[in-house]
């Protein structure tokens, strides 16, 4: 977000801060649920309220982005459902449709506020918010099969998991059984034909609208890259990447 300019950093700098501040409710395991939902209520009326004219006192700066940018009101309040479904019961092994509606909410909506932001051409925009946000959120599932089980969670589909002999749906469960690298090979190819769409929609627009969401494909599809070659066997090494290797691909887009 860094070589966005000004204006567009800070815009992106408080809708980032708004999706933190919804993510950290849904993962905050200390409060009991009702609780946490009252608190995403009270995120859906301050997010009314600026859309109303009458932004609560912390959220003039997003409300200045939203004026700007003309950022969409069901976007902010897709996000705020997308965590609520976490919220409301610990999601494990949903179907293929559930976790598509998922996706669009937590992943997909998050991109459709950001390309108004980046200045890009609206369906375009819209379409790459569909494609990268996929991507990016199933590489997210594959990488933090061990983090999301700890919390209760299995984001991996019903289908996929059926389909090569797994029936369990308790997250321990499912993450040890053997033949887990291979509903997760399913995923692996879903993911990569969302970043293969998202790619060709970069291609056919302006480089400088279009230098986020490409340094953040270049860096998720290495994580999905290093996930395959590390195998889904445990016990399973986190994946990081090198800095030098993060900061030559912010470079390499800057120019």
């Amino acid at each position: 977000m860094r070589i966005l300019p000004r204006a567009r950093r800070q815009a992106m700098f408080e809708i980032y801060s708004f999706c933190r501040a919804v993510d950290d409710i849904a993962d905050d395991a200390g409060p009991p649920r009702a609780a946490r939902s009252e608190q995403l209520q009270h995120w859906r009326a301050d997010i009314d309220a600026l859309y109303g004219g009458s932004p609560p006192p912390q959220l003039i700066g997003l409300a200045w982005a939203v004026k700007q940018f003309d950022i969409k009101q069901e976007d902010f309040l897709a996000v705020i459902d997308g965590m609520e479904t976490d919220v409301i019961a610990d999601i494990r092994a949903p179907d293929m449709a559930t976790l598509e509606v998922y996706c669009d909410r937590v992943a997909c909506a998050v991109g459709r506020l950001m390309v108004r932001v980046f200045g890009m051409e609206t369906e375009d925009g819209i379409l790459l918010a569909h494609y990268l946000g996929r991507a990016l959120q199933l590489t997210n599932i594959l990488r933090d099969l061990d983090e999301d089980a700890a919390m209760g969670r299995l984001y991996l589909p019903r289908e996929a998991l059926r389909g090569v002999g797994i029936i369990a749906t308790d997250p321990h469960e499912v993450i040890a059984h053997p033949l887990l690298g291979a509903a997760c090979a399913e995923i692996v190819e879903l993911a990569k034909v969302n970043f293969h769409e998202a790619s060709a929609i970069m291609r056919r627009n302006p480089r400088r609208t279009v230098r986020v969401p490409r340094i953040m494909g270049e860096v998720y599809r290495m994580v999905l890259d290093r996930l395959v070659v590390r195998g889904f066997a445990p016990p399973r090494r986190p994946i990081r990447l090198a800095r030098s290797r993060l900061l030559l691909i912010v470079l390499l887009n800057r120019l």
